[in-house]
């Protein structure tokens, strides 16, 4: 078994649902921090989703809120994502929210 540990990135220019993840085929990730940067001096909410392989959405945070210049971590426990799940990132407002996701995959 293959281990790696990774990071994904996305900046929010849009209020579009973004994808940060997906799990690659024959792999489980083991998601340990999803951080979310205020950078515009606004305050503002995400929203996290996750996807199944049968096309299912699910809902992590829903309109979190992230304070004016604030860093929030938020996952408190990992997360458990597994092969073609796809995790993706709502702002509620374009151009104020950078997502940083930290996770080990497991192949």
């Amino acid at each position: 078994m293959a281990h790696n540990y990774k990071n994904a990135k996305v900046d929010l220019t849009t209020t579009n649902a973004t994808v940060l993840y997906t799990c690659p085929t024959a792999t489980t990730a083991i998601m340990k921090s999803i951080l979310v940067s205020e950078d515009s001096g606004n305050a503002d909410t995400l929203t996290v989703t996750i996807t199944d392989a049968a096309a299912a959405v699910f809902s992590v945070f829903k309109v979190k809120a992230v304070g004016a210049n604030g860093t929030v971590e938020f996952l408190t426990e990992p997360l458990v994502i597994e092969e073609s799940e796809i995790i993706k990132v709502t702002a509620a407002t374009a151009n104020r929210l950078h997502v940083v996701a930290s996770f080990l995959e497991v192949s």
